[in-house]
């Protein structure tokens, strides 16, 4: 059974580095945490500067254990993780919403819809995550 997405009223959010309410602003992981919870999912919060991606890589990767690989549309809503060219690491987080759509917020856009189609997304998007739930005590 697929999960209540809601997202509408966060369209437009501006993007706040370590922002976790949407009245003032979010940050990519602020923003996954919103929706997921809004879906029924208490996700954990890591405090860690947009600013250091180094060190957002190596907490995604010490949590990868707590996130299952999932295929594109089978499970919603689901974590895209992006790979950037600045490093050669994960350090951005998105909400993939189906059918080729995602939510995510950037310093110039703040939260909006993208394509996971579109060249530039295509050759970033590392994966579409959902959460063990069960490995962590996460609530569902």
């Amino acid at each position: 059974m697929p999960l209540k997405i809601t997202y509408a009223d966060l369209l437009g959010v501006p993007f706040v580095d370590g922002g976790r309410d949407p009245r003032s602003g979010l940050d990519c992981w602020g923003l996954v945490r919103v929706v997921f919870f809004r879906a029924g999912i208490d996700l954990p919060d890591y405090r860690v500067s947009c600013l250091d991606p180094f060190r957002i890589a190596s907490e995604i990767d010490s949590h990868r254990s707590v996130w299952n690989r999932v295929e594109p549309d089978s499970v919603l809503p689901a974590l895209l993780t992006v790979r950037f060219n600045t490093v050669d690491a994960i350090n951005h987080t998105a909400v993939y919403l189906g059918g080729g759509r995602f939510l995510h917020t950037d310093s110039k856009r703040g939260v909006h819809l993208d394509r996971t189609d579109h060249p530039w997304w295509r050759r970033h998007i590392e994966g579409h995550y959902f959460p063990a739930l069960e490995a962590k005590g996460w609530k569902n």
